[in-house]
């Protein structure tokens, strides 16, 4: 049983400044929990800060992962002068204003490092004002995002940084932090706190990567925990109404959202409605709308499913058609419905190809004309310029087909719907091949 050694008052523990996560800030990268596959020894980025030879560079990474903190590792070590600026309040103005500060500063000899927590907030006028100042080395720019920066950072900026990827922290190291944090006199070294490995375990599984989580919860069951003289004791029962709502990890407007929607995609492609139901799950108990998930089912229906199973499409819609009536929660059962079906169908992207092919012919051959004896003519100008001439109704035939060409001319005989043997997409297959076969024999006789 961990336990933090001495003696104090729970009017002394609740004095101290700041809450834990800030007191316990590392001074040193030897303190720093986690990430080792950017600090350990000989690691690129442990080598740059060692050296103080930072260059523009981009920290990417959840929250609660020590994006911060190593920018303030990086002040704390460089010789340079060092700038925390924050994308949620400030504006061209101030960038500017530090812009022409960290200019005169460079005429005179001098290195500026610029820290800006969340660039991903400033838009692309905000990014675009450090632009040059970066280009000519004005500044040195440490930025720190939790989102995706090929999405978030505007190419030009994002080409001259180097993007360092933070990883969630795992539960070794979060437990190593819980315990620093109960020796460290800055934590609560200065108490006797009773807490077993096992509820630390817990504490670092709530957290779910997340340093500030796990000690910031830590610091709620201590501060709950029962008093017996100058002894705190953690009991399970504080445990667990502590930690009873785990809060989702999920951002409807970030990386999250496109990572989660595209593995339930890629769990119904590969035909397994348990991960699938999960995925869906994981989107709408954290919030999601329900609408935007049936619109990304119906999608689903036809680009991997298709005629194999046209009852996909219907029943896609009628989900959609269901979130919209109810709404949450109840509309959930109904995209279950869809997504199981869905998972289970046979599969067949022969629509999604289909169309790829057609595309491409139609955006490189954007001026082929439409055949004469197809188009319409309901003016007697266009009769003399022989428009429809020779057109073929086709319910007038014994076989209710024809043998003309409706493609131009200079596509004659392009083939871009390919239908596979899945499902009912074989009786499509060979009733196509049949009127295929029909055409070019039909064609062989008029020759």
């Amino acid at each position: 049983m961990p336990k933090a050694s001495g003696q104090q008052s729970i009017f002394a523990r609740l004095e101290k400044p700041g809450p834990l996560p800030n007191r316990l800030r590392p001074r040193e990268l030897d303190e720093f929990a986690g990430q080792r596959h950017l600090l350990g020894e000989g690691k690129v980025l442990r080598q740059l800060i060692d050296k103080d030879q930072i260059s523009s560079m981009i920290f990417w990474g959840p929250p609660g992962v020590g994006k911060t903190t190593l920018a303030r590792l990086i002040a704390g070590k460089t010789k340079a002068e060092f700038i925390n600026f924050s994308a949620v309040t400030s504006g061209i103005k101030e960038i500017k204003e530090v812009m022409a500060q960290a200019e005169q500063s460079r005429l005179l000899g001098g290195k500026t490092i610029l820290f800006v927590d969340e660039i991903h907030r400033f838009n692309k006028a905000q990014q675009d004002a450090f632009l040059p100042y970066v280009e000519k080395g004005s500044i040195v720019l440490i930025g720190a995002t939790t989102e995706n920066p090929s999405f978030e950072v505007n190419a030009a900026l994002l080409s001259r940084c180097k993007v360092f990827v933070l990883h969630a922290l795992s539960q070794e190291d979060l437990v190593w932090l819980l315990k620093q944090a109960l020796s460290n006199p800055q934590g609560f070294g200065g108490q006797t706190v009773h807490i077993t490995d096992d509820m630390l375990g817990v504490l670092a599984g709530f957290a779910n990567g997340d340093a500030r989580v796990a000690l910031s919860t830590l610091e709620m069951v201590i501060l709950n925990g029962e008093m017996d003289g100058a002894a705190t004791t953690v009991t399970q029962e504080i445990i667990e109404q502590c930690v009873n709502k785990r809060s989702l990890l999920y951002d409807k407007n970030g990386e999250e959202h496109y990572n989660i929607i595209s593995a339930l995609h890629k769990s119904m492609r590969n035909s397994d409605p348990d991960a699938a139901i999960y995925w869906l799950a994981r989107m709408l108990e954290a919030g999601e709308d329900p609408l935007y998930v049936a619109r990304r089912v119906i999608r689903f229906a036809s680009e991997d499913i298709g005629l194999a199973d046209s009852r996909a499409l219907e029943i896609a819609v009628a989900a959609y058609q269901a979130c919209h009536f109810i709404g949450m929660p109840e509309c959930s059962v109904h995209l279950t419905h869809a997504v199981t079906y869905l998972s289970l169908a046979p599969k067949s992207n022969a629509l999604y190809l289909a169309y790829g092919r057609a595309k491409e012919d139609a955006q490189n051959m954007l001026a082929e004309p439409v055949p004469l004896h197809i188009r319409n003519a309901p003016t007697r100008l266009m009769r003399e310029l022989d428009y429809g001439k020779g057109y073929i109704y086709a319910h007038d035939t014994q076989e209710k087909l024809t043998a003309m060409r409706c493609l131009p001319d200079s596509l004659a005989g392009r083939r871009y719907y390919l239908p596979t043997s899945q499902g009912q997409e074989s009786r499509v297959k060979e009733r196509l091949e049949q009127i295929r076969s029909w055409r070019e024999s039909r064609e062989r006789q008029e020759k």
